[in-house]
């Protein structure tokens, strides 16, 4: 249902049609990578972490790089806590391994961090372990809505 509500969102905008369904899982950033024939950088992976009040946040990096804690420390005012499987497929909307920044409950606020821009276009998944939609780092920005550019991931 996750990827319905994904197709719709981007409907609006008369994008739906680039969204890509694959055969196989895209469930990490391997399989994504194998199943659209292009490096792991190139994967835009969305990590939810849980604020201070429990509030879910979201952000996406390249999908070779990781999180860096002192950096999400200073940026954030906060320890890096992820929340469980079960905590982000009910404040997100979707589950682990289809996690994306669209069609999102309103308050989620969505960052994106420097890496994403290493890369022309980048692949973020579409609400199900086997989908993604290319995008560029403006379009994503703009699709996401989100807040802004963040450097948090380890060089």
């Amino acid at each position: 249902m996750s990827i319905e509500a994904v197709k719709s969102y981007f409907a609006q905008f008369h994008l739906e049609d680039r969204i890509q369904e694959f055969p196989v899982s895209s469930a990490t950033v391997e399989l994504a990578a194998q199943a659209l024939h292009t490096q792991p950088g190139r994967i835009a992976k969305t990590l939810s972490f849980l604020t201070k009040e429990e509030e879910c946040i979201l952000i996406l990096l390249a999908g070779d790089k990781k999180i860096d804690n002192h950096k999400f420390k200073e940026t954030f005012g906060m320890k890096a806590k992820m929340p469980t499987p079960e905590q982000v497929a009910e404040k997100i909307g979707h589950s682990v391994g289809g996690v994306c920044p669209f069609a999102v409950p309103e308050g989620i606020k969505v960052y994106l961090d420097q890496s994403l821009r290493e890369h022309e276009t980048v692949f973020p998944a579409c609400g199900s372990s086997n989908s993604a939609i290319e995008l560029s780092c403006e379009e994503l920005a703009r699709y996401a809505n989100a807040v802004g550019w963040v450097d948090v991931s380890k060089a």
